[in-house]
C-alpha cells in the first residue's frame, strides 16, 4: 500500500513538472490578434448563378399619395400651363415638353391621378430621369419608404411588385407609380390672363397650347404638393379591400439574370456601375483590378467585365482610398 502512494505521488510530481516546462520565464504567451492590414485571409473563386435583385420593403395605406413624373429625355423642360383639379382625369394628361435638339418629347401624368405640380424651372435644363412634374394618384394606395442603401438597388425599373397587407389581404400585385426619387416641394404657376382666343391659355412663345375644357386645368387646390423622401407609391387591384394607415410589405423585383459570374458582396469595393476587386496571385499578392458590377441580391453581386472567372480574390475585398490630408492653413498653401 504505501508503495502505492509513492508511485501515485510521483506520477502527480511529474505531470506538474511537465506543465510548469511548457512555458519557459523567457518566452511570452501568445494571444489573439488582428492580422497586418493587407493580409489575405480568405479567398474565393467567382461562380456561376441565376440572379434576382428582390429588396423588401415596408409601407402602408395611404390615401391621395403623391409621385413623381420623369424626364423621358435630357433637354429644355417646358411646362403647359395648367392648374390642379379636384377631378382625376379620365385619360392621361400633357403637363410638359422636353425639347431636344428641336424635337419636343411630351410628359404626361397618367389616368385616375391629378397635377399636383412643377418640379423645376420653367424652361430648365434637365437631365433623363429627372422627376419634373409631380402628379397626385386619386384614392388609395400604397407607400413605402427607401433608405439610401436600398435607393441603388431599387434605382432601376421596377419590374414586379407584390404586396401583402399585415394580418390582411395578400399576396396580391402592385402596379408602380412614377419614380423612387425624393421630390422637392411641387409648384403651381399662376392662372394664365384671359385671353380672346380659348385656345390658347398663356403658354409661353413657341411653347403648347391648351384647351379649357380639359379636367386637369383650374378649379383645384393650388398649393402645390409637398417635399417627399426615396419612396415606391404603387396601387392594388381594385377589388382589394384596403384601410388607410394598414401596414403592408412590399416584395420588389427590379432585375432577373441567368448564369452570370458573381463574387460575394464582401470581396468587392463598390455595389453599383463599375468596382474594384484584389485579384491573387500564386505567391499570395494582391493586385487590384477594375470591374464592371451588375445587379446584386444583397449577399452575391453580378461581374460583367473584368474578369475571367478563374481568379482568386481576396476577401475582403481592397479597401477606398481615403483623403488627402488638407495642408491648406488660412488659405495660405503653407504645410502645418
Amino acid at each position: 500500500m504505501y508503495r502505492r502512494r509513492l508511485a501515485g505521488a510521483g506520477v502527480v510530481m511529474t505531470a506538474g513538472a511537465l506543465l510548469c516546462g511548457c512555458t519557459s520565464s523567457a518566452e511570452k504567451p501568445q494571444t489573439p490578434g488582428l492580422e497586418a492590414r493587407g493580409t489575405v485571409l480568405t479567398t474565393v473563386k467567382p461562380t456561376r448563378q441565376d440572379l434576382t435583385n428582390q429588396i423588401s420593403l415596408s409601407g402602408k395605406v395611404t390615401i391621395d399619395p403623391v409621385f413623381g413624373i420623369v424626364a423621358p429625355v435630357g433637354g429644355e423642360i417646358r411646362y403647359v400651363n395648367r392648374q390642379p383639379s379636384k377631378t382625376p382625369a379620365t385619360r392621361p394628361i400633357w403637363v410638359a415638353s422636353v425639347w431636344n435638339d428641336g424635337v419636343p418629347r411630351r410628359v404626361e401624368i397618367p389616368k385616375d391621378s391629378t397635377f399636383a405640380g412643377r418640379l423645376m424651372e420653367d424652361r430648365a435644363d434637365v437631365t433623363a430621369g429627372m422627376p419634373v412634374v409631380s402628379a397626385k394618384h386619386a384614392g388609395y394606395g400604397i407607400v413605402a419608404e427607401i433608405d439610401s442603401a436600398q435607393a441603388y438597388r431599387i434605382s432601376g425599373a421596377v419590374k414586379n411588385v407584390r404586396g401583402q397587407i399585415k394580418n390582411g389581404p395578400g399576396p396580391f400585385p402592385c402596379e408602380a407609380l412614377g419614380t423612387i426619387a425624393a421630390l422637392p416641394a411641387g409648384t403651381i404657376p399662376e392662372p394664365p390672363p384671359p385671353s380672346p382666343d380659348p385656345q390658347q391659355s398663356g403658354a409661353a412663345q413657341g411653347g403648347p397650347k391648351v384647351t379649357t375644357d380639359d379636367p386637369a386645368l383650374s378649379g383645384g387646390d393650388t398649393a402645390g404638393s409637398e417635399q417627399t423622401g426615396l419612396q415606391l407609391v404603387c396601387t392594388p387591384p381594385d377589388d382589394v379591400k384596403l384601410i388607410n394607415g394598414a401596414s403592408v410589405t412590399l416584395d420588389v423585383i427590379t432585375a432577373k439574370a441567368a448564369h452570370v459570374l458573381v463574387l460575394p458582396v464582401e470581396a468587392v469595393a463598390g455595389i453599383q456601375g463599375k468596382g474594384k476587386v484584389d485579384v491573387v496571385g500564386e505567391d499570395r499578392t494582391r493586385k487590384t483590378v477594375d470591374v464592371t458590377l451588375g445587379i446584386t441580391d444583397g449577399k452575391v453581386i453580378e461581374i460583367r467585365k473584368g474578369l475571367r472567372g478563374d481568379e482568386s480574390i481576396a476577401v475582403p475585398g481592397p479597401d477606398l482610398p481615403t483623403a488627402a490630408p488638407n495642408t491648406d492653413q488660412g488659405g495660405s498653401g503653407a504645410p502645418g
